[in-house]
Formats: C-alpha cells, structure tokens, sequence
C-alpha cells in the first residue's frame, strides 16, 4: 500500500488587519479614567488626564513591554550584551458620548481613531468619587456600556449601509457573470451584518467562514474588533474583589458580547504603582496589601485576543522576542527579523523552548537529537527560538 499523504494545515483567514504591528486603543466614556490608565500602563507622561469630557482630543500612542518570564529566562541562559524585549502599541482615544455616530461631542473624530486601531480595551467606570465627574451626572456601568455599544453599532450600520450601495450598483446590471454573482452574495452578508448590527450584536462575536472574514475585513466594522472590558474599581474594592456592579455587568456582557473578557483593574491603584521608583518599590506595596497589579494580564490577554505569539532569536550578542502573527510560516517570521530573510530564506533550525530550558543550553539539545529541521511550509509555534539560514550562506 501506498503511504498515506500527511495531512497539510490549513491557515485559517483571521478576522482583523494583517500583520504584527497591531494596535489597541482604550475606549470609553469621558472621565472613566482612560487617560489615567493609558499613562499606568506605559509609565508614560503622555496623555491629558482632566476632570471634564473631552481632555483628549487627539489619541496619544506609546509602547507598552509586555510581561514576558520567557525572554527574562533566555536572557539569564544566553547572558546576552543586548536584550530587546516585545512591544505593544497602545492608543489613548478620547472619550464617546452618545450621539458621537452623528457627529456629537467630537464624535467623528474619535470613531475615527477607533476606527485605525485592531483591538478595543473598553473601561467601564465602576467607582464612585464625587470629585470626579461623571458625564451622565451617575454612575451606571451598564447604561455606560449600552451608549458604546450603540454608538459602534449605528456607526457600523452606517458603513455596512454605504457597502450595500455599492455592491448594489453592480448586481442592478443583471447578467449571469461571475462577479455579479460574486456581489449578490456579499449583499446577503451585509444585509445579514446590518440585522445583526440593529440588534446590537457585535461582528467580531459571530462565526464567520473564511470567504465572509475576506469581505468583513475590507469593511473594517468598529464591532468587528476584539474586545476586553476593563472594569475600573476603587483600590478598595479591587484588593477585597467585590463590586456592587460586576454581576450586572457579567450579564450585560453575556448577552451583547458573548466570549469577551471581562478584567477588573484599579486604575487608581496602578496609576499609585507607576509613580513609584523602583520595581522593588511596587513589589512590597502589592505584598502589603496582598494583591496584584491588572497590567500584565491585561497585556497578554490581549495579544491573545489579537492572535499574536511570539518566537525568539538568541546568542551572546542579543536576545530578542519578536512578534508575529498566529499561523505565519518560517519564512515570514524570518521576514520579521529583515525582509531578504524572507525572500532567501532555505530553513529554519528550531529549538522549543521548553527542551531549551530543559537541556540548559542548545549544545544539549542538538545532541538530545531534538534540533529541528523546518523548511517554508513549517508555521512557527509560540515560544519557538529560531536560528535562519538564508542563500546568501549566511545564518542569522
């Protein structure tokens, strides 16, 4: 008998932008302490935090490292002169309000800049301070929740809306082509995307097959973007993990965005453990109130959300965490590292970090008989420590 043909794998058609350089913008209502997060996060002077709506009136950008004990391990077996760890770009939006798909209170412009980002960290404000204005006069997570959620939505129809009119100009020729064919299908989708859209249902939670991501991608729906919800609590009610308003908002989240992560953070708590010195520092206040900072959750939980691994490349000169997207091949990623990588690539030599980590140091491994071989078809695994070959002779 014949041997059988070794399954090939598929790669999958992602909802969302090409590529690695992904960004994530905080969102939300005004004075629900989105700025303040945005510098807690980056440790970063940027931003405008205000106690009145609409402080940032343009998005901030900064890098945030992500938390990574892989890379800290590396660089403590490679001992390496340089260390670049892995970035994620994050943007500071200014503050919705209802009525922003119409223009309101800036609207337009802050949809827009919601619009050129790839994933939403939502904050809810949960918190009540009496010195800190809420720009419906009460804090209500849920009807906070519900005005952003209409507003992505009626913005969305709109697009969806001006789509259709253009897939109809095509399909109103009549005829039996192919491409009129084609139109008439993506119609059915967008009208199925409008229905949804009317009942407040995000894109980005529905199953879509990989010719519907295709056209959802080109339409580049607000809702279609990954979200998490950043539930912004007193310090108080973070430590003790009790809030009057979470199970409300679990169910909101249940019914509207179902699948969507839910994290509690302080943000009055992290903006305290940025402004202090040392790491030191933050690690005996938190020992001291027994609890952990939201941040590095945060950022991981996002660039899962976003599908976004990382591989490495190691020696004594540099160790480097790159970041690429889920299912790209060896010759991509080399292409990561410099374009001609990509384009003269021949074979990656790969070493899983869990036998690196094991064995002690790639010597053990390539004797362990667990150095591998991969050629163009091969998609890098998380957490792979590669070493290229190129057909200038040359490895890297």
């Amino acid at each position: 008998m014949a041997p059988k043909k070794k399954a090939v794998q598929e790669k999958p058609i992602l909802l969302g932008r090409p590529g690695n350089n992904l960004k994530s913008g905080i969102v939300g209502l005004a004075n629900v302490g989105k700025s303040t997060f945005f510098q807690a996060i980056t440790r970063s002077p940027l931003g405008n935090p205000a106690n009145y709506p609409f402080a940032t009136i343009e998005p901030e950008e900064a890098r945030v490292i992500v938390p990574s004990p892989r890379f800290e391990k590396l660089c403590g077996l490679y001992k390496p002169k340089s260390e670049v760890p892995a970035f994620m770009t994050i943007y500071d939006i200014a503050g919705l309000t209802k009525g922003a798909h119409a223009g309101e209170g800036l609207g337009n412009n802050f949809l827009a800049n919601i619009r050129a980002v790839d994933a939403i960290f939502q904050v809810v404000r949960c918190f009540e301070d009496s010195d800190i204005i809420h720009i419906n006069d009460e804090v209500n997570p849920t009807a906070d929740l519900e005005i952003i959620s209409d507003e992505l939505s009626l913005k969305d129809i709109e697009f969806a809306q001006k789509h259709l009119e253009g897939i109809e100009k095509i399909t109103r020729r009549g005829g039996q082509s192919l491409e009129v064919k084609q139109k008439k299908e993506e119609a059915e989708l967008v009208k199925r995307i409008i229905e949804l859209l009317e009942k407040r249902q995000r894109i980005a939670n529905q199953t879509w097959t990989a010719k519907e991501v295709e056209i959802i991608n080109s339409m580049f729906l607000l809702t279609a973007k990954p979200c998490i919800y950043l539930i912004n609590l007193s310090e108080r009610d973070y430590i003790r993990k009790k809030n009057k308003y979470l199970l409300k908002i679990k169910e909101w989240v249940d019914t509207n965005s179902p699948g969507d992560m839910i994290i509690p953070v302080s943000v009055s708590l992290e903006e305290k453990l940025a402004g202090m010195e040392t790491d030191d520092e933050r690690e005996a206040y938190l020992k001291e109130i027994q609890t952990q900072s939201a941040l590095p959750k945060i950022i991981t939980t996002m660039r899962q959300k976003l599908d976004l691994i990382s591989f490495f490349t190691g020696g004594p000169d540099e160790v480097r965490e790159w970041t690429i997207r889920r299912w790209y091949t060896a010759p991509q990623a080399a292409g990561t590292i410099h374009t001609d990588l990509e384009r003269t690539f021949i074979l990656a030599q790969v070493i899983k970090y869990d036998d690196l980590i094991e064995l002690g140091d790639e010597n053990a491994v390539r004797a362990a008989g667990k150095l591998l071989q991969k050629g163009k078809d091969y998609f890098v695994e998380d957490g792979d420590v590669l070493y290229i070959k190129a057909a200038d002779g040359k490895a890297r």
